[in-house]
């Protein structure tokens, strides 16, 4: 399934149907007065998130939504027919947003979390409503109110607790597929990965927690350079950045060079965002490099006070230390210190 995190769609509320100008002609009743029934309402359109949906691809071929108008009203009083909402899904995380204003609109995070974008026009009167002392027959009925249209631009944000973030080609593909057998693709040049992975992960005595790659970041990322504006706005919603670092291709005089380009890309993005938990992946220490510079970084780390582990995710490496050091992380995070569920 191809990613798609933006996509920009024309919504069209349902319009009202029309009021109904009628009269009663029954049998022995000359002079009937009216009767004519109310339109119905137009349908609204509804974003609705859902658990069972993970691209905006779809957007990309339905670039036009459109609910059903209300039906017109009848004579004996009978009012039109409501017309029928549009649901339409849209992955959780999806930010909903105003395309001519910017406003956001709505912010779907949740399973079932729903959003009216555009309502749907009211029906008109029918001329029952127009009767006076003085016009005992009115021939007029209210036209239905147009529904609400408008241009929206969709962005999803992933839902994840973990999100890895660092240079290109440092492993954060192999580390998803080794902490939860998830299988993205992977090979060795810049923006190998053009879209996040996700991968759940379990371990005994924990909750699971989401793990998402976020794709390489280049310098000059907060400016939209490599793509960086998509892959950074994925980062907003995790709980905990972890910053993987390649242990085999790092400067021996300044080994966190990297993490502090990276830094100062989330910096320039979204400073808020260095207030989230941070902690370090040293990858590739099965790498005759990655073990001669691997006491370079750790000193490094320790310096700053950063929590950290040491991995090989092609060898396997370390990883259940990670895995467990991941899901108490997130534990305390989520429940108030308590690492452990009882």
């Amino acid at each position: 399934m191809r990613f798609v995190d933006e996509a920009k769609v024309y919504v069209k509320a349902g319009d009202g149907g029309r009021g109904c100008i009628s009269f009663r002609r029954e049998k022995y009743v000359p002079k009937g007065g009216p009767d004519g029934g109310d339109g119905g309402r137009g349908g609204n359109v509804i974003f609705k998130a859902s658990h069972s949906i993970y691209t905006l691809l779809d957007f990309k071929y339905r670039q036009h939504l459109k609910a059903k108008n209300g039906q017109h009203g009848k004579g004996k009083r009978k009012k039109g027919k409501d017309g029928e909402d549009l649901v339409v899904l849209v992955p959780l995380g999806t930010v909903i947003k105003n395309a001519q204003t910017g406003e956001i609109i709505a912010d779907l995070t949740k399973d079932e979390d729903e959003a009216i974008v555009a309502r749907g026009g009211r029906g008109g009167r029918g001329n029952t409503h127009f009767l006076t002392p003085t016009n005992q027959a009115p021939h007029y009925a209210e036209p239905g109110q147009r529904g609400e249209g408008l241009w929206v631009n969709l962005e999803l944000k992933i839902l994840s607790d973990v999100s890895l973030i660092g240079k290109p080609n440092v492993g954060k593909s192999s580390l998803v597929y080794a902490l939860s057998h998830a299988r993205p693709k992977i090979a060795s040049y810049p923006f190998t990965t053009l879209t996040p992975q996700l991968g759940a992960v379990e371990v005994e005595g924990y909750l699971p927690f989401i793990v998402a790659e976020v794709p390489g970041l280049l310098k000059g990322a907060h400016k939209g350079i490599g793509l960086g504006l998509r892959f950074l706005r994925h980062i907003e919603r995790s709980l905990i950045m972890a910053y993987v670092l390649d242990a085999s291709g790092i400067a021996p005089d300044n080994p966190l060079i990297n993490l502090d380009e990276i830094d100062a890309e989330i910096r320039a993005y979204n400073s808020n965002l260095l207030k989230k938990r941070r902690v370090v992946i040293i990858n590739k220490i099965d790498l005759p490099d990655g073990k001669r510079n691997l006491p370079l970084i750790i000193r490094a780390i320790e310096e700053r006070g950063l929590n950290f582990w040491a991995v090989s995710a092609l060898k396997k490496e370390g990883i259940e230390e990670l895995k467990e050091g991941l899901a108490k992380e997130v534990s305390k995070i989520k429940y108030d210190g308590k690492s452990k569920i009882n």
